[in-house]
């Protein structure tokens, strides 16, 4: 299966988790997260790492300072998204309900993940009842 130009792979994913629990960082402090007893091939590996984040529009540099900054500019959750919908896609014909129904149905999941999900259901089924009403109106 061909891999799709705007997915990130597992090392490009591991750059994403240090921008995203860090914050904006240079190539070194992202380095020096990633592989502890960093050297200089570790360094190009993550620079071409952020290269290629660069151009997919993932990340984002700033060359204000002698040491160039980068950060995150796709959230996690737009990320999760993404690949949800492209297994979806894969796997279930496009329906999300099956991934849903198996990320529910597992035992991981805690009687305070159980209540935010109803949460949101019942707001989301909310919302759409007032659109509804909204568009009757007119």
């Amino acid at each position: 299966m061909a891999r799709n130009s705007q997915d990130v792979t597992d090392a490009e994913l591991s750059v994403l988790r240090v921008l995203w629990d860090h914050g904006s960082s240079t190539i070194r402090d992202i380095t020096a997260e990633i592989y502890p007893d960093n050297s200089e091939s570790d360094y190009a590996t993550v620079k071409k790492l952020l290269s290629r984040l660069e151009n997919k529009k993932f990340v984002a540099r700033n060359r204000q300072h002698l040491a160039h900054q980068f950060e995150a500019i796709i959230s996690r959750d737009d990320l999760v998204g993404r690949r949800l919908r492209v297994l979806a896609d894969n796997l279930c014909d496009g329906s999300q309900t099956p991934l849903l129904m198996h990320l529910i149905s597992s035992e991981q999941i805690t009687p305070q993940q159980q209540q935010k999900l109803r949460d949101l259901i019942d707001e989301i089924s909310s919302n759409k009842s007032s659109t509804k009403k909204r568009g009757q109106k007119k």
